[in-house]
């Protein structure tokens, strides 16, 4: 295996939270210090600072220090970028599975809902049994 592949398996795994992601979508905006990251996230200061360091030792953020703050930033746009093409794979791939789902549940009505005969659309006191013949309902 080539050394470029493992490394793409390694950044991979740290995409893989959730939570990196939210970061990697609000970095694409610019450079922020970490207390306003947490805010923006609605997380714990040294939550968001553990996913940072996972982040910077991948190479996918980089941190410049402003005095007492630490600010990040992307490393590279192109990691952004690539979350994006691999979110629009997953938007078109819902949509083809909400259409088939649709398409599934629009032919299984179809087939709930068995046209009346003639026998039981003109006589609202009549039954079936389990075999489709026509018996008379109870009427007490």
């Amino acid at each position: 295996m080539d050394e470029i592949t493992i490394l793409q398996a390694e950044v991979l795994k740290v995409l893989a939270s959730p939570r990196r992601l939210e970061i990697l979508h609000v970095l694409a905006d610019g450079p922020i210090e970490v207390g306003r990251l947490a805010t923006a996230l609605g997380a714990s200061q040294p939550n968001v600072s553990q996913h940072l360091a996972v982040m910077r030792t991948a190479g996918m953020v980089e941190a410049e220090r402003d005095g007492r703050e630490v600010r990040y930033r992307l490393a590279d746009a192109g990691v952004i970028q690539a979350c994006q093409i691999m979110r629009g794979v997953l938007e078109r791939r819902l949509s083809r599975l909400g259409q088939l789902a649709s398409a599934t549940h629009v032919a299984a009505d179809t087939k709930a809902a068995p046209p009346a005969t003639p026998a039981t659309a003109a006589t609202p006191d009549v039954d079936t049994l389990d075999r489709g013949i026509p018996v008379l309902a109870n009427t007490r």
